[in-house]
């Protein structure tokens, strides 16, 4: 029997429809929201509004895009947490009257085990047990994945996300929102050891940013005028280069812990040009097996909460229409 999937995401700002067809991705269309731009970051009111305009369009062309009718679809998945509160009040009632009009199943979705199961979407994807690195705005996490729906935490951030750190950072060398993408393509053009910068060491498999982010401050704060606009390039280097140090060093203790050599990358820092390619240095000097998403399945995207859904259909772990989104939920 085939199984058709159509999936909702509204975490944060972007509104995103996906159609999944047996385990494969048929359509996966994102609509982004500019208007936070002027603000500095995302104005959780405004988020909220932009998704009302945008989920019936989106979920439209998702539809069309897949040439799938609704009357072909046999579940509705959304994105239950985390997230702000208001954009995924939109995506979960938006699929449960789906839901309840088509009479189909519901499905609820956890975003940060969606990100990690981006990886299964290639033709090409781990084997398990395997690690993933999630790197986000919101989370920094190690997962030891033994199955599709097996997912252990073993490491996470006792502060602050890598994302934040990025975004954060940039906001500091005076780089618009979001900032994150800014650093990656200027720490192209400098020198990553020009500046050294504090790299909080924490216990175990555990990350901390926030000692960075005051180490950069502190830093700036000491320097006269005109300094970052004369070494921004290397500046944002040698940020990019510490905050992707922190995050490989922990890795590789992880895969020496576990003895699992199969390592994946998810989340939106996962588009990281640095990250991405300190990955596959470290897989080729230690005979790792790497995976890295494409960048349209990084960010926030539907097609993470169709793959995630299509083994939770499997499963037969079904949501009812009384399941409730929530801005933080552990998994």
């Amino acid at each position: 029997m085939s199984i058709t999937i159509l999936a909702i995401e509204s975490s944060c700002d972007e509104t995103s429809a996906s159609v999944c067809v047996d385990g494969k991705i048929i359509s996966n269309f994102i609509a982004n929201q500019t208007v936070h731009e002027k603000y500095g970051g995302v104005v959780p009111e405004l988020a909220s509004r932009a998704h009302i305009q945008n989920i019936v369009p989106v979920v439209d062309t998702a539809l069309s895009s897949a040439n799938c009718h609704l009357s072909a679809i046999d579940a509705i998945a959304f994105t239950q947490a985390p997230g702000l509160i208001g954009s995924l009040l939109v995506g979960a009632q938006f699929a449960k009257s789906l839901s309840l009009a088509l009479d189909k199943p519901l499905i609820a979705v956890h975003h940060m085990q969606a990100h990690i199961l981006a990886n299964l979407i290639a033709d090409d994807k781990p084997s398990f047990p395997f690690l993933c690195l999630t790197v986000s705005g919101g989370h920094t996490q190690i997962v030891l994945a033994k199955a599709p729906l097996d997912l252990k935490v073993i490491g996470e951030t006792i502060d602050d996300a890598a994302g934040e750190a990025f975004d954060k950072t940039a906001k500091l060398l005076g780089l618009p929102y979001p900032g994150g993408p800014l650093i990656d393509k200027y720490a192209q053009l400098g020198d990553p050891f020009k500046f050294k910068f504090a790299e909080p060491q924490i216990p175990e498999l555990n990350f901390s940013f926030s000692g960075l982010k005051t180490s950069v401050l502190y830093f700036l704060q000491k320097q006269e005028h005109g300094f970052i606009e004369n070494n921004l390039n290397d500046l944002c280097a040698s940020v990019q280069f510490t905050i992707i140090n922190i995050l490989m060093k922990k890795l590789k203790k992880a895969v020496d812990q576990t003895g699992v050599k199969q390592v994946c990358i998810a989340g939106g820092v996962s588009a990281n040009s640095g990250l991405r390619k300190a990955l596959q240095q470290m897989g080729e000097k230690y005979g790792w097996q790497t995976f890295i998403p494409s960048f349209e399945y990084c960010t926030d995207n539907a097609a993470m909460i169709a793959i995630t859904a299509y083994y939770k259909f499997l499963a037969e772990e079904f949501s009812s229409l009384d399941v409730s989104p929530t801005a933080r939920a552990e998994w």
